[in-house]
């Protein structure tokens, strides 16, 4: 694909990241409806389903970028996708959420900061293994994303039972915040189903056409995006962080906003979280497709990445517990933090990789 212009691969990128847009909205009502017909609700099963359902552009990237040797692309676009999908929050908030109050104000929930510092937590074994020699490797793997797949799945759990019962007064359930039940969105998309006649299996067959699109959307974005790096004389580390990783994050922007619509303003927050701390899993998959140890091959720019992804975690973490309540230029001051946070980052990262 390298061979075709530039204009021809901006073409093809842009067509691939409409078609992860349009897949990833019924995508996620085909989730939804799944989740509530086959009684996964907060359920592991449902968590897991969710996560692997709202990053397939991710999944993809990394598979395709692995097999073809581009780790580079591969970590770029995991780190870089972390802390975008942090910045979606910025958008909802801005976007989607109406009234005088933000959006961490409404979703306060303790199930909320936990989902947080999950994230926080994976993300700083990726620093760790980091700094892990590069033939530590056995059976196509390494320790480093074999913690972090264990860690994931463990969260997972507690994530899963918080979300059951908490020990605290109301359930870790902030006064004041969202009233309607968390995941009615979800009910919700359902009962529009079933009114529309569309059954288990046909939404079934819907869930799997528009995973494959997803799929094959994302090999188009990550082939397409490292020529186009080529061409504009960027590195494949700085696109998968930026460009690719914005165009991946498409799917988040719009199930959040979708979420914030039905006023499912935890559905939302966890949404994000949950994506964000499942991606670092997908150092698993990269190991073993590329036989290689991918976490030891990280730049400077890959581990300022992961701090970042964890600072801007840290803050809506911080949000979620204080409740601003006030809005300044439609959005909270924990968003306005990330999105300066964000933006001197950015600024950083390209200082970096000179």
């Amino acid at each position: 694909m390298s061979a075709l212009s530039l204009p021809i691969l901006l073409l093809i990128f842009v067509v691939a990241g409409a078609v992860i847009w349009i897949a990833g909205i019924s995508l996620s009502s085909q989730t939804d409806v799944l989740s509530t017909r086959l009684h996964f609700g907060a359920a592991l099963g449902g968590l897991i389903l969710l996560a692997v359902a709202t990053n397939l552009p991710e999944i993809a990237i990394v598979v395709s970028a692995s097999v073809q040797g581009h780790v580079g692309v591969a970590v770029g676009n995991i780190l870089g996708g972390i802390a975008i999908q942090t910045v979606v929050l910025v958008i909802l908030d801005a976007v989607g959420v109406r009234g005088d109050h933000p959006l961490t104000y409404r979703a306060a929930s303790l199930v909320l900061v936990l989902e947080s510092l999950l994230v926080v937590v994976v993300l700083a074994v990726v620093v760790a293994g980091t700094q892990l020699p590069g033939d530590l490797i056995a059976l196509r793997l390494t320790p480093g994303p074999v913690l972090i797949t264990i860690l994931w799945f463990a969260g997972l759990f507690l994530v899963s039972k918080a979300r059951r019962s908490l020990p605290w007064h109301e359930s870790g359930q902030a006064p004041d915040g969202q009233q309607p039940p968390r995941g009615h969105k979800r009910q919700h998309v359902e009962q529009q189903a079933r009114a529309r006649g569309i059954s288990t299996r046909k939404s079934a067959l819907i869930f799997t056409a528009a995973a494959a699109a997803t799929l094959a959307a994302g090999v188009a974005l990550e082939v397409s995006g490292n020529a186009i790096a080529d061409h504009i004389g960027l590195s494949g580390v700085l696109f998968g962080a930026t460009v690719l990783a914005a165009a991946t994050s498409l799917p988040e922007v719009s199930t959040g906003l979708a979420s914030v619509k039905h006023g499912d303003y935890q559905l939302a927050v966890s949404d994000v979280f949950g994506g964000n701390a499942f991606l670092p899993v997908l150092f698993l998959a990269a190991t073993l497709l590329s036989g290689k140890s991918v976490l030891a091959q990280a730049h400077a720019t890959d581990i300022y990445l992961t701090s970042l992804g964890m600072l801007l975690t840290l803050v809506y973490a911080a949000g979620l517990l204080f409740r601003p309540s006030r809005r300044f230029a439609r959005i909270g001051v924990d968003s306005l933090v990330v999105l300066v946070l964000y933006s001197v980052g950015l600024a950083g990262l390209f200082a970096i990789a000179k």
